[in-house]
């Protein structure tokens, strides 16, 4: 009975994408019976399926003449696909310089609901590495990189959030963290010890777009002990800004001179 369910699900869901796909290709509204005989479902089906898309929003019904077109959260997820895919095609050349040169690994990271993101990896080829990160999130305020896009975002982000719902999400320290996050923002680089795990070093610089808008940052993991202070202060860090700078202009961003 489970492994019944499951194949149905599966199918479901494919059958959900090829009604997007369907709804993308036409320039004109279609109505149940077109989407059903078109995919070769029973109409009771498509409407089922039409009916969950448009409680999320990925398509919208018009109640006078009963068709259906895609809704406006399907084009804000392709927004967002398109934002992602761009991103990653023009920092991974970077990060892969920037990998090379420091044998290093080199992360592109996005926030996502005031979560980092880890959205592409070029690894080092050290044997002693972190454990990849790709595909995994965590909390804005406990690492480099989600300080680095906060800080240099704005200098209210904090307070558009709200002190008590960063409290819920287990800011231990309001203080402390308003106080790192002006640090950030005036150096232009953030570096932690600890925050991604025991004995990992991160070092994060923010990306910004032609409006100026911080859109991720090019973020350094590596283990601590080969994380010297020299050698960030020497090495890493002003490699990381000069990166991050370069990858800028690439989306278009000019930093007027003082």
């Amino acid at each position: 009975m489970d492994r019944e369910r499951g194949t149905y699900s599966v199918q479901a869901v494919v059958k959900a994408f090829d009604l997007l796909e369907a709804l993308a290709a036409e320039d004109t509204s279609l109505t149940v019976p077109v989407l059903a005989r078109k995919l070769e479902l029973s109409r009771n089906k498509a409407f089922r399926l039409l009916a969950t898309l448009e409680d999320k929003g990925l398509t919208e019904r018009d109640a006078a003449t009963g068709t259906y077109r895609l809704g406006i959260r399907a084009f804000e997820v392709a927004q967002h696909i398109l934002k992602s895919a761009n991103l990653i095609r023009l920092a991974h050349p970077i990060m892969e310089e920037l990998a090379r040169k420091h044998d290093e690994a080199m992360y592109m990271t996005v926030m996502n609901n005031d979560e980092v993101l880890f959205l592409d990896m070029v690894d080092s080829f050290q044997q002693i590495k972190a454990t990849p990160l790709v595909g995994r999130r965590f909390p804005f305020f406990t690492n480099a990189a989600g300080k680095a896009i906060k800080a240099m975002s704005s200098a209210d982000s904090l307070e558009r959030i709200g002190r008590r719902d960063l409290r819920k999400k287990g800011v231990p320290d309001m203080k402390k963290l308003e106080s790192e996050l002006l640090d950030i923002r005036q150096k232009g680089v953030a570096v932690d010890f600890g925050g991604l795990g025991d004995g990992i070093c991160a070092v994060a610089v923010g990306i910004r777009d032609y409006a100026g808008k911080v859109v991720g940052a090019l973020t350094m993991l590596a283990p601590s002990f080969r994380m010297l202070q020299e050698r960030l202060e020497i090495e890493i860090i002003p490699s990381m800004v000069e990166g991050a700078k370069v990858l800028s202009m690439k989306f278009g961003y000019a930093q007027i001179a003082p």
